[in-house]
C-alpha cells in the first residue's frame, strides 16, 4: 500500500512538472511584458505609420496647409499693386444733330518699386463745345508721377513685404499646428499601446488561471488537495476574468480615441476595427536614449512659435516704417511731355521741354501731425508688446523643456527600479512555484506571489507609457517633434 502511494505521488510530481512548463511560458511572457501581434489576420499600426497618416490626412494638418496656400495667394495679390494697367475713358455728347464734345483717352500706367509711376497715352478731343483748356485734335503724352514722400517707402512696398513675412509666419504656424497635433496624437497612441499590453498580460494570466483550476480539480479528485484549494483557484481565476474585461474595454476605448486622428485621403475617417493592433517594439525600448538637453536648448531659436513671433515682429516693423512716412509732408509732382498726333518725339530737346509739356504739383501737411504721431506711437507700442510676449514665450518654452527633461530622468530611474522589482518578484514566484510543486507551499501563497508579479508588470507598463509620453512631450516643448 505504501509503495502504491509513493508511486502515485511520483506520478503527481511528474504531472506537476508538466503543468509547470505552461507556467514557465507565462513567466516568460511577463518578463517581456508585451508581445508583438503575430496573427496574420491582424493589421499592425506602427508609430511611424501613424505619424505619416496624421501629417498627411488629418483635417487640422490639411487646414494648416490651406493657410500656407492662402498666404501665398496674399503675396500674389500684393504683387498686383505693381502690375501695369491699361485703361481708357470715353466721354461723348451729341444733341440736336450737333457734336458737343468727344473725349477719348487710352492710357498705360506702369508702377515701379520706388514709388514712381510711368505713364503714356494718347488723347483725341473733338467737338464744338469742349472745355477751353483742352487741346482739340490728337495728342500723345509720356509722363511720370512722383510722390516725394514715398520714394523711400510706400503702401505698395509695405503690403508686399508684410505679405511675404506673413507667408513665412504662416509656414511656422503650420509647423506649430502639426507639432501640437502630433503631440496629442502620440499621447493617444501610447495610451492605446499601454492598454493593449495590459490586456495581453491579463489574458496570459487568465490562461494560466484556467490551467491551474483544471490542475487543482484533478488533484482534488485524486485526494491530493483539499476542496478549499479549488475555491481558491476559481476565485483567483474570477478575479482575472474581471480584470480582463476591464482591460479589454479600456483597450477598445483607447482605440476609439486613437481613431480620431486617423483619416483617409478622401477626407473620410478611418473605420476603426479591433483587428488593428499596435507594434510594441518601440514601447519595449523605453528609456534607451534621452536627447541632449544642451542641444535642445541651443536649438530653441528655431522653435516654430518663436520664429512665428519673429516674423510678426517683422510685420510690425514694416508697419512702423510706413507710419513714419506719414510724418513727412505730402508732396506729389507729375510731368508729361506732349506731342501732336500719335507720334512720340524721337529725342528730347530744349524747345520741346519749354513748350510741349504739362506739369502738376500738390503739397499738403497737417499742422499738428497728431494723427501721424499717434499712429507711429501705436506701432512702436505694438512692437514693444510683441517683444515682451516673445521673451515670456521663450522663458515658458525653456522651462517646459527642462521640466520634461527632468521628468524623463526621473521616469528612467523609476523604470530601472521597477524592472529590478519585477525581476525579484518573478524569482520569488518561481521559488514559491517550486515549493508548491513539492507540497511545501499553499495555493494561497502561490496566488499571492503571482498577484505581485502581475501588479509590478502592470506598473512597469504604466511607467513605459509614461516615459514614452514624456519623451514626446520633451520633443513637443522644444518644437522638434515635427
Amino acid at each position: 500500500m505504501g509503495s502504491l502511494l509513493n508511486t502515485t505521488r511520483q506520478k503527481k510530481k511528474i504531472m506537476i512538472k508538466e503543468r509547470s512548463k505552461y507556467l514557465l511560458v507565462w513567466v516568460l511572457v511577463l518578463l517581456s511584458v508585451c508581445c508583438r501581434a503575430g496573427d496574420s489576420t491582424y493589421h499592425v499600426l506602427t508609430k511611424d505609420d501613424f505619424i505619416n497618416i496624421v501629417k498627411l490626412y488629418h483635417p487640422i494638418a490639411k487646414q494648416a496647409d490651406l493657410q500656407v496656400e492662402r498666404a501665398k495667394a496674399n503675396v500674389q495679390q500684393s504683387r498686383g499693386a505693381f502690375d501695369p494697367e491699361i485703361g481708357t475713358t470715353l466721354d461723348r455728347k451729341t444733341f440736336d444733330g450737333k457734336l458737343y464734345y468727344s473725349y477719348f483717352k487710352p492710357e498705360l500706367t506702369i508702377p515701379t518699386w520706388y514709388g514712381i509711376d510711368l505713364k503714356a497715352g494718347v488723347e483725341e478731343i473733338v467737338g464744338s463745345r469742349v472745355s477751353s483748356e483742352s487741346t482739340l485734335g490728337q495728342t500723345s503724352f509720356v509722363g511720370v508721377k512722383v510722390a516725394a514722400n514715398q520714394l523711400l517707402f510706400d503702401k505698395r512696398r509695405a503690403a508686399l513685404r508684410q505679405a511675404k513675412a506673413l507667408q513665412q509666419q504662416t509656414a511656422e504656424e503650420r509647423k506649430l499646428a502639426v507639432n501640437n497635433l502630433l503631440y496629442e496624437g502620440l499621447a493617444a497612441y501610447w495610451n492605446w499601446v499601454e492598454k493593449y499590453c495590459s490586456y495581453k498580460i491579463i489574458s496570459s494570466a487568465v490562461a494560466v488561471g484556467e490551467e491551474r483550476v483544471r490542475f487543482v480539480k484533478l488533484e482534488y479528485e485524486q485526494g491530493l488537495r483539499p476542496a478549499i484549494d479549488t475555491i481558491e483557484a476559481i476565485t483567483q481565476l474570477q478575479t482575472f476574468y474581471f480584470q480582463e474585461s476591464v482591460m479589454l474595454l479600456a483597450f477598445r476605448n483607447a482605440g476609439m480615441e486613437l481613431s480620431n486622428y486617423l483619416w483617409l485621403e478622401n477626407n473620410s475617417p478611418v473605420e476603426w476595427s479591433d483587428m488593428i493592433l499596435p507594434d510594441t517594439a518601440d514601447f519595449d525600448k523605453a528609456a534607451v536614449t534621452i536627447p541632449d538637453l544642451n542641444a535642445l536648448m541651443a536649438a530653441l531659436d528655431e522653435h516654430p512659435k518663436l520664429r512665428a513671433i519673429n516674423y510678426k515682429m517683422d510685420i510690425l516693423a514694416i508697419e512702423k516704417r510706413l507710419k513714419a512716412q506719414s510724418l513727412m509732408p505730402k508732396l506729389s509732382v507729375s510731368g508729361n511731355i506732349l506731342s501732336k498726333g500719335y507720334k512720340y518725339p524721337q529725342e528730347l530737346n530744349l524747345p520741346l521741354l519749354e513748350n510741349n509739356h504739362k506739369l502738376g504739383l500738390s503739397f499738403a501737411m497737417p499742422l499738428f501731425l497728431r494723427d501721424a504721431r499717434g499712429a507711429y506711437s501705436a506701432a512702436k507700442l505694438k512692437i514693444l508688446e510683441t517683444d515682451l510676449d516673445r521673451n515670456n514665450t521663450r522663458l515658458q518654452i525653456e522651462n517646459k523643456t527642462r521640466s520634461y527633461y527632468n521628468e524623463l530622468l526621473a521616469v528612467r530611474q523609476q523604470l530601472n527600479i521597477m524592472t529590478s522589482t519585477n525581476t525579484n518578484f518573478m524569482k520569488l514566484y518561481q521559488g514559491e512555484r517550486l515549493k508548491f510543486e513539492t507540497g511545501e507551499s499553499s495555493l494561497f501563497l502561490l496566488n499571492a506571489r503571482q498577484s505581485k508579479v502581475l501588479e509590478t508588470a502592470q506598473k512597469l507598463i504604466e511607467l513605459k507609457a509614461k516615459w514614452q509620453k514624456a519623451y514626446v512631450s520633451l520633443l513637443w516643448s522644444s518644437g522638434t517633434l515635427i
